[in-house]
């Protein structure tokens, strides 16, 4: 995955994703984007200790992520 895509990728989560988050008492950051797809996350505030963290991760940053980039093949969550 070349570097043009990994920044839009940020910049997607930053404007797109993250107000969500934060809405919801919680934050998040992306620690890494792999060449091979994998984008990892750290989760903060309420997020980091939500029951609910997975289906936030899989439901509302993956699928997006995935909709948007077809380069994004995971997901993780960094503890």
């Amino acid at each position: 995955m070349n570097e043009e895509i990994k920044k839009n990728i940020k910049e997607f989560f930053e404007k797109e994703i993250r107000p969500g988050l934060i809405a919801d008492g919680g934050d998040g950051e992306i620690v890494e984007i792999t060449n091979d797809g994998i984008v990892k996350v750290k989760l903060f505030g309420s997020c980091a200790g939500c029951p609910f963290a997975t289906f936030t991760l899989a439901l509302g940053i993956e699928q997006r992520l995935k909709e948007k980039f077809s380069e994004v093949k995971k997901v993780e969550n960094i503890v």
